[in-house]
């Protein structure tokens, strides 16, 4: 065996009795007969040095594939060019049935994963000069076992991450939520990429079930946080997408209440993209989700009011505006509760949606009464926390309030919160809404005066300077279904 020496025959077989080389005279202590498989080898003796290790470890093929694949991932780093090893090819290394040796990686891997030269391990294991001799001590038994369970833990630590690595992508996923509507909406968007990004590789480095775990959640948390920033750009269509995927991760993970919110996000843009029927087939679906708390009851009853009254329904609309704005049971759950931000649902942000469900089925007084709630709401918020998005919506829909009762003076101070909406923060939702104010200024009662045509140019121009707009991103069809 050349340079195979006795130490490190007894280092890897640590077992009694005698061993002969073939190549040499010198004498070492032979393996038990339970180390190579009882009697059994002694009617088909290993052919390999190879086999001898492999059973001594009691490995199937899927248990040496594993620590080869972790050992190569040691050596070379993750990657689709690391060498491989296919059960048939496990087979002819250890049945002594090798014409040459494998390539260049293979070897290292090979002799990384026994510390064993490769020219040994595929050469004939030692031979047994007495294999009727039995010595076993304890010391060997504790001596192996010892070595395969430093091996088994070494094996799981190459495939998980550190939990200091988790905290910080969950405090990272958490202060994206919160801080949505604070900021623009490209910059949201960026930062959720790069999180979604960052997920995904460590999701690579772990097979750990409970890192796994959090990581699908945290993933489909960045994906939902996506959905929203593309529906607020103007995408409808990368929206359902984004949204389609957070909820595929809620599915992984069992996380219900991440499904609830994507089916939510779901609703709202089928009703923006002219599918009302769609919409509320959704937010139904979602309600029947279990471990939501009060904040996703309230959100889902709120966007199935804005379904009903799409649809024409105003004694079903009014029933699910009653409905969001009852206390609930006092239920919470870690999505809408726990994280909050963009996944919560602030009263003034209930009152805002409700004020135009309630201009959807022509109940100015309620809309009016719901955006005046909204907007005083809102107001009791510091500045820094103050939703750009709410706080514009509820003011045009304030406006158009006014407006169905011919009030545009009413509806020119509404609408001075408005103005102040940056461009970066003008999302679709509120472009909507602009919308729909411009079209109801042009209409044929107004014509002849000078403050409805000011504001409806006043109005174009917000529209224009979006930045959505900017980026062509335009806005929904469904402006003709709002009007």
């Amino acid at each position: 065996m050349g340079s195979f020496e006795v130490a490190s025959i007894r280092a890897l077989l640590p077992c009694g009795g005698r061993v002969v080389f073939p190549s040499s005279r010198k004498v070492a202590q032979a393996p038990t007969l339970e180390r190579f498989g009882g009697e059994s080898d002694l009617r088909h003796p290993p052919k390999t040095l190879l086999k001898v290790l492999v059973d001594q470890r009691k490995w199937r093929y899927t248990d040496f594939e594993r620590t080869f694949n972790t050992t190569a991932a040691k050596l070379f780093g993750k990657g689709t060019q690391n060498p491989t090893v296919g059960e048939t090819q496990f087979r002819r290394w250890t049945g002594g049935k090798l014409k040459g040796y494998p390539g260049p990686d293979t070897c290292r891997a090979l002799e990384a994963m026994f510390d064993v030269p490769v020219a040994d391990l595929f050469a004939p294991p030692p031979v047994a000069a007495d294999p009727g001799v039995h010595t076993f001590t304890m010391e060997d038994e504790i001596a192996m076992t010892a070595r395969e369970a430093q091996d088994d833990a070494g094996a799981i630590a190459s495939v998980s991450i550190s939990d200091t690595i988790i905290d910080q992508l969950r405090d990272d996923a958490v202060s994206l939520a919160r801080e949505y509507h604070e900021r623009p909406v490209f910059e949201m968007w960026r930062r959720a990429q790069r999180l979604r990004r960052e997920m995904e590789e460590q999701r690579d480095l772990t097979r750990v079930p409970a890192q796994e775990q959090e990581l699908l959640v945290l993933s489909g948390q960045s994906v939902a946080l996506l959905a929203v920033a593309a529906f607020d750009l103007g995408s409808l269509a990368g929206a359902r997408r984004l949204a389609r995927t957070a909820a595929l991760y809620g599915e992984s993970a069992r996380f219900e209440p991440l499904i609830a919110y994507a089916e939510g996000c779901l609703a709202y843009i089928a009703y923006f993209s002219a599918e009302p029927s769609r919409a509320l087939s959704l937010a139904h679906r979602a309600l029947t989700r279990g471990g939501l708390g009060d904040v996703a009851t309230r959100r889902l009853r709120a966007i199935e009011g804005r379904a009903h009254a799409h649809l024409g329904d105003t004694v079903s609309a009014r029933r699910a505006i009653r409905l969001s704005q009852e206390d609930g049971y006092g239920h919470r759950d870690d999505l809408h509760d726990g994280v909050g931000g963009e996944f919560g649902f602030t009263a003034e942000r209930l009152a805002m949606s409700n004020s135009s469900t309630a201009l959807l089925i022509g109940d100015g007084v309620q809309a009016e009464a719901a955006a005046r709630q909204a907007l005083t709401l809102i107001q009791t918020r510091p500045s820094g926390s103050r939703s750009a998005a709410v706080l514009g919506s509820a003011a045009a829909d304030l406006a158009l309030a006014r407006l169905m009762s011919d009030d545009v003076d009413g509806a020119a101070v509404a609408l001075e919160p408005l103005w102040t909406v940056p461009g970066e923060q003008r999302a679709t939702g509120l472009l909507t809404r602009a919308a729909r104010l411009r079209r109801l200024l042009s209409q044929p009662r107004f014509h002849g005066s000078p403050l409805p045509a000011e504001l409806s140019e006043r109005i174009e121009t917000f529209i224009q300077s979006a930045a959505a707009r900017q980026i062509g991103g335009g806005l929904p069809e469904v402006l003709a279904l709002e009007a």
